[in-house]
């Protein structure tokens, strides 16, 4: 069976806004207890139930938040009311929506992060449903033996909320449109991206299981290509940028012909740090691709003349230049 994923464009959503109503709680009863000799019984009202609330719950099967593109409401049911004989009722149903590990939840009116769901079964509520009210029972006194009133249940809530979505990899590439990303992937993992010589050919992320020495193995995410002015959402913009959040490592692309790589690397590092600086903080190594082109003297003199302070390698994936090197680096760093 093979692990690696193709999130087709059709089916691949990151970005969903949702409508959750939870249930109202139900309202207490206000029963007097009425038995054959006991005229005026006592109190015997039960307590409504507990609205239904809306939870999202992760899930390390799903890659796609696809299931909730064309469900813009969530509507869990209301508690039922309180009933005789001290009877509570019903809670409302609660809504659970299976969301992939590495989903946020955002207020869509101020948009504070609410969770990141990271775990697998980790459950968080969306929308509370609304308590259910006590019942007269809970009301009677010394002074005041038959209490004739319950309090109503609680309204449930109705709010917006933004599920936005991150692929989940050990290793990010990062580069521009037509670099080689995809390539790569296809090489080294049985992953098979769709390619062409044309900028933005991955319009979703594309993942792959590469396996390494010792039957080991680490995940491999080829990102949407980064241009200049992606952090204010130029291009494919900050919509992919997110993905990148949750890689442990970074792997730079940039081609052997680009006139200057060190300043290819800077633009995509300042793209990374406008967007979010702690992406810095994360560990970074360069392949130089393409390099198939290059002779040994070429490739000496492009040495000198590279100023990154990461390691880098020089690679091609289409006579696999390099890969062997590549992967023992990646693992290196992994660990």
């Amino acid at each position: 069976m093979s692990f690696n994923r193709k999130i087709a464009s059709s089916n691949f959503v990151d970005y969903v806004k949702i409508c959750c109503r939870s249930g109202h709680g139900g309202a207490g009863s206000a029963h007097l207890r009425r038995e054959k000799y006991v005229a005026m019984g006592g109190p015997d009202g039960g307590d409504g139930g507990r609205g239904g609330h809306v939870i999202i719950r992760g899930n390390k099967q799903m890659w796609t938040l696809l299931p909730l593109k064309y469900r813009k409401h969530i509507i869990s049911t209301d508690g039922e009311n309180g009933g005789k004989q001290c009877a509570s009722g019903k809670s409302g149903k609660d809504v659970i929506l299976d969301v992939p590990l590495g989903t946020i939840a955002k207020d869509a009116e101020t948009g504070e992060v609410l969770v990141e769901i990271s775990e697998e079964g980790q459950e968080f509520v969306l929308a509370k449903g609304g308590r259910g009210g006590q019942g007269n029972f809970h009301f009677k006194t010394a002074t005041n033996q038959t209490p004739r009133y319950a309090q109503p249940g609680e309204e449930g809530e109705e709010l917006w909320r933004i599920l936005e979505m991150k692929v989940l990899a050990d290793v990010g590439l990062v580069g521009f449109p037509n670099v080689g990303k995809s390539t790569l992937l296809s090489v080294v993992s049985e992953a098979k991206p769709e390619i062409a010589n044309y900028a933005f050919t991955t319009l979703v992320p594309n993942l792959g299981i590469v396996a390494y020495r010792d039957h080991q193995s680490f995940v491999m995410a080829d990102i949407p290509g980064i241009i200049e002015g992606a952090a204010e959402g130029k291009g494919l913009g900050v919509r992919f940028l997110r993905h990148i959040e949750r890689n442990s490592l970074l792997l730079f692309m940039v081609p052997a012909d680009a006139d200057d790589i060190n300043e290819d690397y800077e633009i995509l590092l300042n793209e990374l740090k406008k967007y979010n600086p702690e992406l810095l903080d994360k560990k970074r190594l360069l392949a130089i691709t393409k390099s198939d082109m290059l002779d040994e003297e070429l490739e000496a003199a492009i040495r000198k003349e590279i100023k990154v302070d990461i390691p880098y390698v020089f690679i091609s994936s289409v006579v696999q230049k390099g890969i062997t090197e590549l992967k023992d680096l990646i693992w290196k760093n992994l660990q």
